[in-house]
């Protein structure tokens, strides 16, 4: 009965807040000649969460969506919501057609159908639920009601305590105020016990909040009109990052959170030891050298050992992690059962390790509601530091953090709590890209000669993955490809490699012989010819040149995979007595975000080219992109411009 009172009240919250026949808001809300780009036209979205004591919200969810055209209509005729069944409980409540000429067909809910949702490496049981409107026309709209109770996370309790938050007594949303569509009005209320403190904050724009005492509640209202949808730019930020956003949470602090992450876990016995896992770690740290030899063997052992697969385990699924007996004898596990074994295997060595929980492919704010995807370690140091550790970014990868992730915010669950991190920039160096050519151009116009490519850190796993990750069979073509994508002439002769599997050793290099028979321009004693090292060969490997520079100008940040520094030397010897008709000019751009110099140098029949680039950051701000624009223009111009000689 309490529920569906919640239920009832929301609704006619909703319907006053949306005051007026339906009918008449769906028709001045405005057609496709008032959004001639837009499929839809959300016209209102409202959210209203009642939160108990225990940390348990029941929300009511109504939105009213219109189709502007064919697309919209087709959009609109299935109503489907996701849904984890161990920790949220959702049900359609209401379905209603606003036909444009102004008749209403309520949909029979027994129509509703619930089913495995479609997924693809974590497999842990979420499923949809779905109705089916029928066919619609433009100028249609959809009203849908939809009661939701639970989160996102899930501890694997009994009946409703399942869907009380693992921070029990304690609240948390993120919420969007952006849609793929045009909304007309989004409002989003939250009560609240009076012995609850609620933090908020609005990003990224701005929004109408109110607040206010209802009885022992206290009353929250966030709305905001006229949201226009995002039109992003190539390879920017996440759109969490730049869109209007709110975040609220009951939680005082990060360092809480912390503390409360570390509780949990220890708790629960996550990490601890077996004597199989003990001897197995004897092992792995035979002979090793030093402290960091045993934390890098121990990293590499749980990153290359532990196969990546998600499937739903029993109890330990969301915040609190899988024993790492458990992940042991499975030998797979998601982020968090890597990072759990390798944790266990930690501690079994006699090491302070713990959980670190970070987010993947966008920021975390201020605010300490769960912005978080992805579970990772950090292990304290002899000399009192704590260092970053990441057994799923890191199979087969020369780092124990992968620096894909710096500039990420982080936050470790240890015994004395700690506040959000971030991560470092790591130095480009740390991440270099090194071309070495030595070729013979002869008066024919064939090229004959050898390069090789070596690289470190993230630029090596880009070079090592074109064989790693093939049979040996294939490894020479891989690698041939590389200069058949120039020229689909040449004949390769000899390609030679360092062992892929032996990552830990050195960088991965190859070495390749090759012939080019046609590789200049030949017009009586002339030849024009751009070399190979200047025409961005390995290209692949080179982040930087998949960046779109028409682009004049950015508004929102954007990011690449990871910081880079790309050297490129070719020394060519061109037919003797011969003389330099058209030499490029030099190139020199840029500056701390990004830069390029590169040129030629002749002397005698000895044509050398010489180019270095550096990318210093993994995010950069809007700001950064005429340097980073023209640090890739440089390069790709002398990709563009040959070298004419005569004999």
């Amino acid at each position: 009965m309490r529920k569906s009172l919640i239920i009832i009240s929301a609704i006619l919250l909703c319907m006053k807040i949306h005051a007026g026949p339906l009918t008449n808001l769906i028709a001045k809300a405005g057609d496709a000649s008032k959004y001639p780009n837009d499929a839809q036209l959300l016209v209102f979205d409202s959210t209203m969460v009642n939160m108990q004591e225990s940390g348990l919200t029941y929300v009511v969810t109504h939105s009213l969506s219109k189709a502007l055209n064919s697309k919209g209509a087709r959009e609109l005729s299935v109503i489907r919501f996701g849904y984890d069944p161990l920790s949220a409980f959702i049900e359609f409540r209401q379905v209603t057609i606003h036909r444009k000429d102004g008749s209403v067909v309520n949909i029979k809910l027994s129509g509703v159908m619930d089913y495995p949702a479609p997924a693809r490496a974590i497999y842990w049981g979420a499923r949809e639920k779905m109705i089916a409107t029928g066919r619609l026309d433009p100028g249609d709209a959809v009203e849908v009601v939809l009661f939701k109770k639970g989160f996102t996370y899930a501890l694997l309790q009994d009946d409703d305590d399942k869907y009380i938050p693992p921070m029990k007594g304690h609240f948390y949303d993120i919420v969007d105020f952006y849609d793929p569509n045009p909304v007309l009005e989004k409002v989003y209320k939250v009560t609240i016990p009076r012995s609850k403190t609620l933090q908020f904050q609005f990003y990224n724009g701005e929004a109408q909040v109110s607040a206010w005492i209802e009885k022992d509640k206290l009353v929250y209202t966030f709305s905001k009109k006229d949201l226009i949808p995002y039109h992003g730019e190539p390879k920017m930020v996440a759109l969490s990052d730049i869109a209007p956003k709110l975040l609220l949470s009951t939680s005082p602090d990060w360092k809480t959170k912390s503390e409360w992450f570390f509780k949990v876990n220890e708790d629960f016995g996550s990490f601890e030891s077996t004597p199989g896992i003990r001897a197995k770690v004897n092992e792995i740290l035979n002979g090793a050298k030093n402290e960091q030899d045993s934390i890098a063997r121990l990293t590499h052992w749980c990153a290359d050992e532990i196969r990546y697969s998600g499937i739903s385990m029993g109890c330990g699924e969301g915040f609190t992690l899988h024993k790492g007996s458990m992940t042991f004898a499975d030998r797979c596990g998601v982020c968090k059962d890597k990072a759990g074994m390798l944790i266990t295997m930690l501690r079994a060595a006699g090491f302070n390790s713990y959980p670190a929980m970070t987010m993947a492919g966008s920021r975390i704010d201020y605010i300490p509601a769960d912005q978080f995807n992805h579970c990772v370690t950090v292990v304290k140091l002899r000399t009192g530091k704590y260092e970053l550790l990441d057994p799923t970014w890191v199979p087969f990868v020369r780092e124990l953090w992968s620096s894909a992730e710096q500039q990420q915010q982080y936050l470790m669950g240890i015994p004395e709590g700690s506040n959000l991190g971030t991560t470092n920039i790591s130095d480009p160096a740390n991440h270099f890209i090194k071309i070495e050519g030595n070729t013979e151009l002869l008066p024919d116009g064939s090229l004959k000669g050898r390069f090789s490519i070596q690289a470190e850190g993230q630029s090596d796993v880009a070079v090592r993955a074109l064989i790693r990750t093939y049979p040996p069979t294939v490894w020479f073509q891989n690698i041939e490809k590389e200069i058949l994508k120039l020229w689909p002439q040449a004949i390769v002769t000899k390609v030679d490699y360092t062992d892929p599997s032996n990552y830990m050793e050195s960088p991965e290099k190859f070495n390749i012989e090759f012939m080019i028979p046609g590789f200049a321009l030949v017009s009586g004693k002339t030849l024009m010819f751009t070399p190979l090292s200047a025409a961005e060969i390995f290209k692949a490997f080179q982040g930087q040149l998949g960046f779109d520079t028409e682009l004049t100008d950015r508004k929102y940040p954007f990011k690449d995979r990871c910081s880079r520094q790309v050297n490129i030397h070719e020394t060519m010897t061109i037919p003797a007595s011969s003389k330099a008709r058209r030499i490029p000019a030099a190139l020199s751009v840029g500056g701390e975000a990004a830069s390029y110099r590169g040129g030629y140098t002749i002397v005698g029949n000895t044509l050398d080219f010489n180019s270095k680039a550096v990318f210093s950051k993994r995010i950069y701000e809007a700001s950064d992109w005429p340097e980073f624009r023209a640090s890739v223009d440089a390069q790709n111009k002398f990709s563009g411009k040959a070298v004419i000689i005569e004999l």
